[in-house]
Parts: structure tokens; C-alpha cells; sequence
């Protein structure tokens, strides 16, 4: 559907802006940056459509490439201004997760994956390029961290399923998921919210 087609490629875009933005953080020159972008926008979609059997969607759409292309040069071109936002990055990096978390479950869905692996394939596709972000960047992935990230995910992806077993209309499902995952992490970083650690 044309909606969830404009989801994916906005999602692709943020984390595009958040991968670039965090090898600026490193001080990473502008391949490297872009380079970041690149794989933190791709791979969890990537590895979403792998599981699903399919070709990636960014080898057949050149759209999600120019959607990279554009995150890659907003991060680089309004590096100051974007700094000077609170916790500009956290924010991004809250918002591409929840774009991929209901694109992931939406397409698993629809390509007839069962409801548990749909949302498992909605984390997936969620923390997947962030992990690989941060592997790049020598940090420990946020999944890794004492924070609440794929709990934020996960619960958004269940809620999704739910509502659209219940008959709720897309679009509303959509915007209401993105926003409970949204507000999760970001209350999560605001107030250092975490889960308790098991065997320390």
C-alpha cells in the first residue's frame, strides 16, 4: 500500500541521518559518514526481506537510495543546526525505529509470515541497522546497553498486531504504534529508564 511504501523510505531516510550523525560524532570523514548512513538505513530492511525471501527492497527501488542520499546530505549539510537540537540523535534514531518496527510487521504480514514471527521480523527490522551502526563505530549496540530500545519495539510491533486483527484501519494503527514507540524511548532516555539486569 502507498503509505507503507512512504513509511519505509521516511524510516530509510532518519536512520540514514542517524548513522551519518554518528560517525560525524566520531569524527569520521564524508565517505566514512556516508558510508554509515548507507548500512545503518539498509540493514535492517535488508535483513527483513533476506528472512522473507526477497530481494532487498533499495537493490529494485533506487528511491530508497536517493532517500539515503538525501539523510546523508541533511546530516552533513545542517550538522550544527541539527547539534543544537536536544538530543537530535536520540530523536532520529527513536523515530527510524519506529517507521521500520510497523513497516516490518506490515510487510511480514502481508507476505504471510504468523503474527509472532511478524513482530519478531518488526524488531528485526528495527535494531538491525543500529546494531550495525554502533558495531561500526567501535560502541556497544543500544540493544546491548541498559536501555530500554527493543522493549520499545517490541511492544509497538505486538500492539500492531493486535489492532490490525481487530479491524483497526492502517493508517490509524500506523500512526498510533509509531508514536507509543517514539514516546517509549524517548521518555526511556529522558528519565534514564531501564530494565532490570538479570545475574549482576
Amino acid at each position: 500500500m502507498e503509505l507503507l511504501y512512504y513509511i519505509d523510505l521516511l524510516g530509510t531516510a532518519v536512520f540514514a541521518i542517524s548513522g551519518a550523525m554518528a560517525a560525524m560524532r566520531h569524527n569520521i570523514d564524508i565517505f566514512g559518514s556516508a558510508f554509515t548512513g548507507f548500512v545503518t538505513a539498509i540493514g535492517g530492511g535488508s535483513l527483513r526481506d533476506i528472512f522473507l525471501n526477497l530481494r532487498p527492497v533499495w537493490v529494485d527501488d533506487g528511491n530508497y537510495l536517493l532517500a539515503i542520499l538525501a539523510g546523508v546530505m541533511i546530516a552533513i549539510c545542517c550538522t550544527k543546526t541539527l547539534y543544537q537540537l536536544a538530543r537530535t540523535l536520540s530523536l532520529f534514531d527513536a523515530l527510524g525505529i519506529g517507521f521500520f518496527t510497523i513497516v516490518g510487521v506490515q510487510k511480514s504480514l502481508d507476505y504471510e509470515s504468523s503474527a509472532i514471527a511478524s513482530v519478531v521480523l518488526g524488531l528485526f527490522s528495527a535494531v538491525m541497522g543500529g546494531v550495525i551502526r554502533d558495531t561500526l563505530m567501535n560502541d556497544t549496540p543500544l540493544i546491548f546497553r541498559k536501555e530500554i530500545y527493543a522493549t520499545a519495539c517490541l511492544t509497538g510491533a505486538i500492539l500492531f498486531a493486535v489492532l490490525r486483527y481487530a479491524g483497526v484501519s492502517y493508517n490509524l494503527n500506523a500512526a498510533l504504534c509509531v508514536t507509543v514507540i517514539v514516546v517509549i524511548r524517548l521518555v526511556s532516555v529522558k528519565y534514564r529508564l531501564s530494565l532490570p539486569i538479570v545475574g549482576g
